[in-house]
């Protein structure tokens, strides 16, 4: 670890304006630095950079931080990393603390298994650009395929001589030990032989995050059936299949800008994709996507989108581990390519503005074609269409959003058209079997119907507005009642939330606490009395001695709650108010922000005009931070409420 004064001597030489400099045109823009921000595209700048705060914020997409923040986002690196970034540049050593013997032999061995990886990955490629036969075969091959040379030394590509152990030996000959040279899996070494792991195949680096070789993809060029026509690197202390994409490293800046990654199944499809001007995309390399690749992937975008060919077995043998994707919390789209067509081949024969349209254009969601899939093999069998509804419903139960969650019953209702409460139902099934999972809600979600007001209920004049007596009429009136489970530090054992503790917690950690006294008063004494067994909200609060509080808490609770006859008449669905907890709360406190930050957003466009006035930059850039990222959530609040709020 970096010892806390060398820390702070980075710290204290990284002058923000240099370090940024190195990345952005900057331009004078009063006591501040103005241009075009690196992590999104804009034409106008919104990217500011101010010297005095040692500090950068963009208005446009809401990053910001200090010069270590920078360089961590720019440079997708570690804190860490980023601190030995930045003493490199500025010239101060970094000293480490001390480590143990055996700390230090592990780190040794690490770092001697990468050092020999990336020997090899210049030797493969030396080889293929500078002998005979790696230029006849190897450099050949990858023209065949149609790559350019400069996607060639991009991706680092090599090839390693066709021969017992040609390479372990010119390895050997450069001071490389056996013993790395069997862990990184290059050399197989037996009782009586040794030989190369990719001799006669062309080679695919595999780079880690930060660029560097952990490991790699080998193809075959002869025709030898009982040999493997890919052939990867094993497991080893540098190298995870299951924790690593091909491709990230040179994705990974794309990625982030555009705010999404294309996903593929293999080396080729990354490399064509990238020849055609599509950089965002990393390939599965084959395998079945897992949880620290999806991981990975969601460092830089929560949107992915996958690429498939006309394949249907393939596709369906790949459709549950797209789950995984869901449960990440990712939104997930597929392309299916035109039959016969795979990303390799396709993006070999289309521009980049060609293929950006045609995914634009053809992209699904993954439920509506995970459904519409099945839907086609089910037919009009029954059976067959009961497994289908469970299996579209299984996905759908592990997205971990409720709206999203809620907006995907609604839709497999209509494709299967099957009611929604018949799938909120399955949906209930499978949540109750995960039992201690965290956020595992007690009820599925929005039914089809609900009960309305008879009329809205009317609290003191003057007092609160509509959202501030929703927020408190449900506190009032369910305070206690479970809502969800969540895990607890007691392995195997489930904490219960309450409706309280959600409410109360979704805006004191935000500090949305409205100043009306009534509202202050009912929200602090249950936030204090709330873990009392024998609290009662509704007796408490009617029974009040501060008289505006006990005829608030009597109006709110008095309102009463009926049945449309329109809906009960057509023979509707319906389900009452408390039944509906799990997706009408979150929705109460959604609306009440909304309505917050709207209110706080009036107050500081005010302030920003008398900064304006004042001729205080920094005030004005103070205010202008708290607008950027009050928009920001206001949008994500809008989306959640389908754009708009309810009033």
């Amino acid at each position: 670890m970096i010892d806390q004064v060398t820390i702070e001597r980075i710290l204290d030489a990284a002058e923000i304006t240099e370090v940024v400099s190195d990345f952005v045109n900057l331009k004078r823009r009063g006591v501040n630095y103005l241009g075009l921000c690196p992590f999104h595209n804009e034409k106008t700048p919104s990217f500011t950079v101010s010297p005095s705060k040692g500090i950068f914020k963009c208005f446009g997409c809401g990053k910001g931080g200090n010069a270590v923040n920078f360089i961590m986002e720019h440079e997708s690196l570690t804190y860490p990393e980023a601190l030995k970034y930045l003493a490199r540049k500025f010239h101060i050593d970094v000293v480490e603390k001390e480590e143990s013997d055996e700390e230090k032999q592990q780190k040794d061995d690490r770092e001697s298994m990468m050092i020999v990886s990336g020997f090899a990955q210049k030797y493969f490629s030396r080889f293929l650009w500078e002998e005979p036969e790696g230029r006849q075969v190897g450099l050949s091959y990858f023209r065949e395929r149609g790559f350019r040379d400069d996607i060639v030394r991009k991706f680092e590509l090599g090839y390693c001589p066709d021969g017992k152990s040609t390479f372990t030996e010119a390895a050997q000959r450069e001071g490389y030990r056996m013993e790395f040279l069997e862990k990184t899996g290059l050399t197989i070494r037996r009782e009586d032989w040794i030989r190369d792991r990719f001799g006669g195949r062309v080679i695919f680096p595999i780079h880690n995050i930060a660029g560097r070789v952990t490991g790699f993809g080998g193809r075959i060029l002869k025709d030898k059936p009982d040999t493997a026509k890919y052939l990867n690197s094993p497991e080893s202390e540098i190298y995870h299949k299951s924790r690593i994409v091909y491709g990230i490293f040179h994705a990974k800046r794309e990625i982030a800008r555009a705010d999404k990654c294309y996903l593929v199944e293999g080396y080729t499809d990354v490399l064509s994709l990238h020849q055609a001007g599509i950089e965002n995309v990393v390939a599965s390399s084959g395998t079945a996507l897992t949880h620290d690749q999806i991981r990975l992937i969601r460092r830089f975008s929560s949107n992915i989108t996958i690429l498939y060919d006309g394949d249907e077995a393939g596709i369906k043998a790949s459709l549950r581990g797209i789950d995984l994707v869901l449960e990440e919390g990712m939104n997930v789209k597929v392309l299916l390519l035109p039959p016969g067509e795979d990303p390799d081949s396709f993006a070999r024969r289309h521009s980049s503005s060609e293929l950006l349209k045609f995914i634009s254009e053809n992209e699904t969601d993954f439920i509506r074609f995970k459904t519409s899939l099945l839907l086609r093999d089910a037919g009009s069998d029954p059976m067959a269409r009961a497994r289908l509804i469970t299996e579209v419903i299984r996905s759908v139960a592990v997205i971990p959003d409720q709206v999203a969650r809620s907006v995907y019953i609604r839709e497999c209702s209509r494709l299967l058209d099957v009611e929604e409460n018949l799938l909120y139902s399955e949906v209930r099934k499978i949540l109750r079997t995960r039992s201690g999972v965290a956020g595992t809600p007690l009820s599925a979600g929005t039914p089809s119907r609900v009960q309305k007001p008879a009329k809205p209920p009317e609290p003191p004049a003057g007092e609160l507005n509509t959202e501030e007596s929703e927020f408190l009429r449900f506190l009032l009136r369910y305070c206690t009642t479970p809502l969800f489970e969540q895990e607890s530090d007691t392995p195997g054992k489930a904490e219960i939330i309450t409706v309280g503790a959600f409410l109360i917690g979704g805006i004191r950690d935000e500090e949305m606490i409205s100043d009306k006294p009534v509202f202050k008063t009912i929200v602090e004494e249950i936030s204090q009395k709330m873990e009392e067994p024998a609290f009662r909200p509704e007796k408490y609060f009617i029974n009040h001695p501060d008289g505006a509080v006990s005829q608030t808490a009597s109006t709110l609770l008095a309102e009463k709650w009926v049945e449309s006859k329109r809906w009960s008449k057509a023979g509707a669905y319906t389900e009452k108010e408390h039944e509906a907890l799990d997706w009408l709360v979150p929705r109460i406190l959604y609306e009440f922000k909304f309505m917050k930050i709207k209110e706080m957003l009036i107050k500081w466009e005010g302030e920003i005009a008398e900064a304006q006035k004042l001729n205080d930059d920094e005030l004005l850039f103070e205010l202008l931070a708290k607008i950027q990222n009050l928009k920001k959530a206001e949008k994500l609040l809008s989306d959640k409420l389908g754009n708009r709020a309810i009033t």
